[in-house]
């Protein structure tokens, strides 16, 4: 199969090397979102002590699920929470 264009073969490669990196990418993103991290995950994550960590769930900043002992923090909410407050850092009065 011969291209007399050597630009669609290079735009025919290029969008194929992109289809397999969306699809290696994707499911990675999805499995974070889903899963919930411990308070010290949670801490590493936000590069804070434990004890900033357990201040935010009791000022509300962060929800936290508590199952038997360990108090779980959904990832996606907390990246939720994150943006917020970023947005309204600045945001103009």
């Amino acid at each position: 199969m011969e291209h007399n264009n050597p630009f669609e073969v290079i735009n025919q490669r290029l969008s194929s090397i992109e289809s397999i990196l969306l699809e290696l990418n994707t499911p990675k993103e999805e499995e974070e979102k889903n899963e919930h991290l411990t308070v010290k995950e949670t801490a590493e994550y936000l590069k804070v002590s434990t004890q900033s960590v357990h201040a935010y769930i009791k000022k509300g900043f962060i929800n936290a699920q508590k199952v038997g002992r360990i108090l779980l923090i959904n990832r996606a909410e907390l990246e939720a929470s994150l943006k917020e407050v970023k947005s309204l850092k600045y945001k103009r009065s």
